[in-house]
């Protein structure tokens, strides 16, 4: 809706997780060198952890299209809620495998053999496994299991499992003691700093075609605070002010916008702890202006912009 006003081939903020948009920070690039690492040096278990909203699923579909130089087959599985023979059923599909014999055993049979043939010519077989952390015991059991499917010197499947900071605890219960002993790489995903939001607000917006700044420095500094760093209530906040942006036709888009975003989201009481009637704690943060211009209602949206317009 607003791409064209702003001059954007695309929207850099959608809710998608894109690896087109990846913004390669320092903490980003890290963890994903630590999943190329994982999977190509064939370690079967690949764990990576993080607060929900921080890009893991993202970082997933980006490592998977990182081979250049090796043939990788991966089956995605984004519902973990799966009893054992759905799951393998799900498998064995995203591979491509034609399933002749749906017993847990012909399944199994299958799996190997093609993962065989595949081994033979230098390529890798990756099970990509989001929101693990809703994974029940029996399918974590056969999912260890799963790595027994082995040459004498190299796992035949490697198995990545991405999941929020509930699955770090579940983890850690005795029960899976066997499948933690497993894990060869461990990498986690965190909130961004301060410093790095207009980085990161800056290099989507890059990424999406823009040519001038469409954000002020305190309005991203604003967005920091509300969002705690997390980027996908980022991506939210600033997507809702390209919208209030476009409506009122005006640029940059300042912390009046921010402010009054955050309020139509709920995301001002909860990110800076107010009770209703206390908006002392913006004040607090630093922010110029009194409260009431950040409350600032947003004005009616145009029914289309100018075509001489910005």
């Amino acid at each position: 809706m607003y791409e064209r006003y702003f001059g954007l081939r695309a929207s850099p903020f959608g809710t998608s997780p894109d690896p087109h948009f990846l913004c390669m920070l320092p903490q980003i690039r890290e963890t994903l060198a630590s999943l190329q690492y994982g999977i190509a040096s064939r370690r079967g278990f690949v764990v990576m952890t993080g607060e929900v909203g921080t890009g893991k699923t993202t970082l997933l579909k980006a490592v998977l299209g990182t081979f250049m130089k090796v043939k990788v087959s991966s089956a995605f599985v984004f519902n973990p809620r799966l009893d054992v023979h759905d799951f393998l059923d799900f498998v064995l599909t995203e591979f491509d495998i034609p399933v002749k014999r749906r017993t847990k055993a012909g399944m199994l049979l299958q799996l190997n053999s093609w993962m065989i043939e595949r081994y033979r010519e230098g390529g890798l077989c990756v099970i990509a496994i989001d929101e693990a952390q809703n994974l029940s015991w029996d399918l974590m059991e056969e999912i260890r299991l799963l790595t027994n499917l082995e040459t004498s010197s190299d796992k035949l499947l490697q198995i990545v499992l991405s999941g929020q900071t509930e699955f770090e605890k579940k983890l850690s219960d005795p029960r899976v003691r066997q499948f933690r002993q497993r894990i060869s790489v461990w990498c986690k995903t965190q909130p961004l700093t301060s410093e790095q939001t207009p980085i990161y607000i800056s290099e989507r917006l890059r990424i999406a075609g823009a040519n001038q700044p469409l954000f002020s420095p305190a309005a991203m500094e604003m967005v920091h605070s509300i969002a705690k760093g997390i980027p996908r209530v980022i991506n939210m906040i600033c997507e809702h002010a390209l919208i209030c942006a476009y409506a009122e036709q005006t640029l940059p888009i300042t912390p009046r916008v921010i402010a009054a975003v955050s309020a139509e989201l709920n995301l001002d009481q909860q990110s800076f702890g107010l009770a209703p009637g206390q908006p002392g704690k913006l004040r607090e943060k630093g922010w110029n202006s009194e409260i009431s211009q950040y409350m600032a209602p947003i004005a009616t949206p145009l029914d289309e912009p100018e075509e001489d317009g910005r």
